[in-house]
């Protein structure tokens, strides 16, 4: 259908086309015509080799289709390369390249539905045999049109021969004459040619996908990999699909290694219906990514510069610069940075030194200055360990580590939930993305999930989760790590405790104290001090969170160091968290002669 929809936007003087899709769905018993083998060239669909003729459409779908209207790419290699030209007065005129630079080209690109610019100059795609547009464009690059953009008058009024401005997008499935490779994936009604709903080219049309049985995350990493738009920032639920709405059902297990999804281990695919279900939207980093990483958010740095990816030097990038990039991927702060942390890149080093603020929301928002050194030695392609997002939580059990999972989507903390023989495997995910240790136990929760996840109980966060939009019950973990950590400190009423330079030292035959104490979570519970020099332990029953153990006579037997146990008996488990060594591993309590020992 696409060469059919090349003939009719130019039949119609409409520029190119932007898009082809499937419209609503034809009345029962209204007649249409079937039309097929144009070659794409064509002036006029009269000029195709009909293959079809009238007939009744019952089942059958509108083809709804877009044109670019005011600008076009001419005796181009396909829809996304060619001589740049602008509408003017019913008329097309071509561009000068001295008026015409990379942001105006990401306009241009954008408008048509390709990618980023690759190639800009002129004379690359000949000369138009007829008028020169007489402005000069000043797109910021955001515009949705080219006709959007301010214009000023030509310093200049005369454009020399072979400066027709031409320009090649990087959309390579878009490019092709041919209908694109079966199984060929875009992202489309995003913001940028890498965010969007997922559309997979099956037998001849472009389809959404409905979620089904794939675990979205691992297949949006292959995606982005694919349209080679950098890491996944986000993937999430779309608009709800319209009722007899022809979708494509795809199931397949992916790794999320994989350079295409076609490598993927398809199970299952092929047309149907999508009642009742949502289009996913995912959206890719575009132009930063970090490769060779355990995960969505480590690895080395690497930037998209001219359609192909450079590694970045140590020196020309700090912390600053971590900040926007995690951010960028929606990852929590840096946690480390270094060179050389996650190997060297194959190919080209970044040029420039990044001079960001911490405040910007895209690395290529960011300041740059031409390099001191223009060498990079290896070792120094900068890696980058960024935290994971804070964006799970766990609510209603009087502890970080203990309640019902929610997780941050869309802009607000939604319920999520699980079936019953999965409950073991996505709680132990939840502990771990919380750092709450292991799973002591998990319930189903009284309330409906907003959405479901399936976990295989190995991935590092829960976003890395299969996601499912049926409505499953909700689920209440609670993890080891549920006592917060106690404090330990040493106090005395009558001057008897100093510090030394080995650490803090008491004198003989003053009485001190050595208070535990903790947050208030949950009541009651004891306190255990031990002693690291004997097995000799106390024990005191928590009162208002805390006990104070006192020593009436410091001897040298009190030598050591100390520590506070707190165990409590919660949700029908034992439970207890360590404090800190008193005073500290280094520096052991210390007992001094007093100034009225005659010893």
């Amino acid at each position: 259908m696409m060469r059919e929809v090349k003939v009719v936007c130019r039949e119609l003087d409409c520029g190119d086309p932007v898009s082809e899709s499937r419209g609503p769905l034809i009345e029962d018993g209204r007649r249409g015509v079937s039309l097929g083998g144009c070659r794409g060239h064509e002036s006029s669909i009269r000029q195709c080799d009909i293959i079809g003729g009238p007939g009744d459409c019952y089942g059958e779908y509108y083809h709804h289709v877009t044109c670019s209207e005011s600008v076009r790419l001419v005796d181009g290699a396909g829809l996304c390369s060619g001589r740049v030209e602008v509408k003017s007065n019913q008329s097309w005129a071509s561009v000068c390249e001295a008026d015409f630079d990379r942001q105006d080209a990401e306009v241009v690109c954008g408008e048509l539905g390709c990618g980023a610019p690759a190639a800009l100059q002129g004379g690359l795609y000949g000369e138009g045999e007829g008028q020169t547009w007489d402005k000069e464009f000043q797109c910021k690059g955001k515009e949705s049109l080219l006709l959007d953009c301010d214009t000023s008058d030509r310093e200049n009024n005369t454009c020399l021969h072979g400066n027709a401005v031409g320009l090649t997008c990087s959309d390579l499935q878009a490019q092709s004459v041919s209908p694109p490779a079966e199984l060929s994936v875009r992202l489309v009604d995003g913001t940028t040619s890498c965010s969007g709903t997922v559309a997979v080219f099956y037998r001849g049309e472009w389809l959404g996908v409905c979620p089904g049985g794939w675990n979205m995350m691992r297949v949006a990493k292959v995606v982005c990999r694919q349209l080679d738009c950098g890491n996944v920032v986000a993937e999430s639920r779309g608009l709800l699909m319209e009722e007899g709405r022809r979708g494509f059902r795809l199931f397949t297990m992916c790794s999320g290694n994989e350079s295409s999804i076609r490598q993927c281990n398809i199970i299952g695919r092929g047309p149907g219906s999508c009642i009742g279900r949502y289009d996913d939207h995912v959206t890719c980093s575009e132009s930063v990514r970090l490769v060779d990483g355990a995960g969505l958010c480590s690895g080395r740095v690497e930037v998209k510069s001219d359609q192909s990816w450079a590694s970045v030097c140590e020196a020309d990038f700090d912390r600053q610069d971590a900040e926007v990039v995690c951010g960028e991927l929606g990852c929590g702060a840096p946690a480390a940075l270094q060179g050389g942390l996650y190997g060297e890149g194959e190919g080209q080093t970044w040029d420039k030194e990044f001079q960001c603020k911490s405040n910007e929301s895209l690395l290529l928002d960011c300041d740059t200055s031409d390099r001191e050194n223009n060498t990079c030695l290896p070792g120094n392609a900068v890696g980058l360990t960024c935290s994971e997002p804070d964006d799970v939580r766990l609510v209603g059990g009087g502890s970080r580590c203990a309640g019902g999972v929610e997780r941050y989507d869309q802009g607000e903390w939604r319920t999520v939930g699980t079936v019953n023989w999965n409950l073991r495997d996505v709680a132990a995910v939840v502990c771990r993305q919380m750092g709450c240790g292991s799973t002591v136990s998990v319930l189903t929760g009284n309330t409906t999930g907003w959405f479901g996840v399936s976990c295989f109980g190995s991935e590092s966060v829960l976003r890395e989760c299969r996601r499912m939009y049926d409505l499953y019950p909700g689920l209440t973990v609670i993890c080891s790590d549920l006592l917060v950590q106690p404090d330990i400190s040493l106090t005395d009423s009558m001057g008897g405790v100093s510090r030394g330079h080995q650490g803090p030292e008491m004198f003989r035959g003053y009485n001190f104290t050595i208070t535990c104490s903790t947050q208030p979570q949950y009541p009651g519970g004891s306190f255990l001090l031990t002693f690291t020099v004997s097995n000799r332990t106390q024990t005191q029953p928590a009162v208002n969170h805390s006990a104070a153990f006192l020593f009436p006579a410091a001897d040298d037997s009190h030598q050591g160091n100390y520590r506070c146990v707190y165990d409590n008996y919660v949700f029908s488990h034992n439970f207890s968290s360590e404090s800190e060594l008193l005073p500290s591993p280094s520096q052991p309590l210390l007992c001094q002669p007093s100034s009225s020992d005659t010893l």
